[in-house]
């Protein structure tokens, strides 16, 4: 298993239209996150900063493959034309990158 833990910026504007659409993720979005090996995932948010920082475990074995399958997949691509204009991509993102991977420095189980 692998943690993963990522940072985006969300523009202060769409914090209620954020948190709205995630008090109601679609099942079929639900389903691809499951489809796609990740458990445990949770979205935080930190106000004033305005940044979310989104947490999960990965269970499979190619997670690179695994996230193209879900960028794939027609009702994920529906639900990021409504989560993606939230959202504000910190300045530092890789190449390609809609949130920000973050290294682990700190693990105590």
């Amino acid at each position: 298993m692998q943690r993963i833990g990522m940072m985006v910026g969300i523009r202060a504007e769409k914090i209620k239209e954020y948190k709205r659409l995630h008090a109601d993720v679609w099942p079929s979005v639900l389903a691809q996150i499951s489809r796609s090996n990740i458990r445990n995932y949770s979205i935080f948010l930190r106000e004033p900063e305005n940044v979310l920082f989104g947490y999960l475990e990965y269970h499979g074995e190619d997670f690179s493959a695994d996230m193209a399958r879900m960028a794939q997949d027609p009702e994920t691509q529906r639900w990021w034309t409504l989560t993606d204009p939230c959202q504000e991509p910190l300045a530092s993102r890789a190449d390609g990158e809609q949130w920000s991977m973050m290294e682990e420095v700190f693990y105590y189980n």
